[in-house]
């Protein structure tokens, strides 16, 4: 991130937000280099090497500091980077077990509820059946008294019309007499 000037920064999380302490992102660079340009045909003296020299120093001691900020952040209060590893990875390994056993746990309910569909239609299938076995039963039953009906129906008309015939024959003999 730049600010439109030669100061850079910084932002140890990756993202900028307007509460970040500018004091911790910031890198300075001088950039005042009074060197002469090669080809002009001037060197330096002893001084101005040491005082560039100086300076490249201070720059280097900068950006080291600043990669040093930016290491400890990224290794959220660990002492080193392989004990940071070491978390990071217990944790992603946590995360697959724990993700390894909902999933377990998923199949088996699903399992379950499968097996407790399948009993379900299955009871309401024996259900079905015994309910039809048993409209069977007692519609030949009704069958077999309505038939007994009939029967004794068509008895008792041949009984009274065997009495009517009687009865009659009875009154036309009285009446004779």
């Amino acid at each position: 991130m730049s600010n439109g000037t030669l100061h850079h920064y910084f932002v140890p999380d990756g993202d900028y937000e307007e509460n970040d302490d500018p004091e911790k992102c910031q890198m300075l660079f001088r950039v005042t280099d009074e060197r002469a340009c090669p080809g002009d045909g001037q060197s330096l003296s002893l001084k101005e090497e040491f005082i560039v020299i100086k300076r490249q120093i201070e720059d280097a001691e900068r950006v080291l500091e600043s990669v040093t900020k930016s290491i400890s952040y990224d290794l959220d209060g660990e002492e080193s980077y392989g004990k940071y590893l070491g978390r990071e990875s217990s944790q992603i390994s946590e995360a697959f077990s724990n993700s390894d056993k909902s999933l377990t746990e998923l199949e088996v309910k699903f399992k379950q509820s499968q097996e407790n569909e399948k009993n379900e239609l299955k009871g309401l299938n024996d259900d079905f059946v015994d309910m039809m076995i048993h409209t069977r039963a007692v519609l030949k039953e009704t069958l077999d008294v309505s038939m007994g009906l009939r029967d004794k129906h068509e008895l008792l008309s041949l009984t009274i019309r065997s009495h009517g015939a009687r009865l009659s024959r009875l009154k036309n003999d009285y009446l004779k007499v």
